[in-house]
């Protein structure tokens, strides 16, 4: 299945996908990612490396962290080109209050969006699919 490109169909099959438990934002410096970690998004910055880890996993390996955040997969297939998706979906959860930390992958987008309002994250993105579909 090649990805896709128009907006309109982008947001029309969103299925947005949750997954369970809850995930935290940490930092180490490069190189010294604790053994047994199991991170789902991982980023070089500057100032060190950047994890997205399990909760439970942070907390074995007493990292420390701010955010606690609930894991969506928007399960469309955007092409990494396509223009519009990212604003649409942070303006549909912005205008709810929500925060979203967006990450990109290969076949799909990931959202990271506080725990306590995942499921209202998930309803407003369907609404948003509901409203785009054909």
């Amino acid at each position: 299945m090649s990805a896709e490109r128009d907006l309109a169909r982008l947001l029309g099959d969103l299925r947005p996908a949750l997954h369970p438990g809850r995930y935290v934002f940490t930092t180490v410096p490069a190189g010294t990612a604790p053994p047994g970690l199991a991170p789902v998004v991982t980023v070089a910055e500057d100032e060190g490396l950047t994890l997205v880890v399990p909760q439970g996993n942070a907390d074995a390996a007493r990292l420390s962290y701010d955010y606690v955040a609930a894991w969506i997969t928007l399960r469309v297939h955007s092409a990494l080109d396509a223009v519009g998706l990212t604003a649409a979906v942070a303006r549909a959860l912005a205008d709810a209050g929500l925060s979203c930390n967006v990450v990109a992958g290969f076949h799909h987008d990931h959202l990271f969006v506080p725990y306590e309002r995942a499921a209202e994250a998930v309803a407003l993105l369907e609404r948003l699919a509901d409203r785009s579909g054909p």
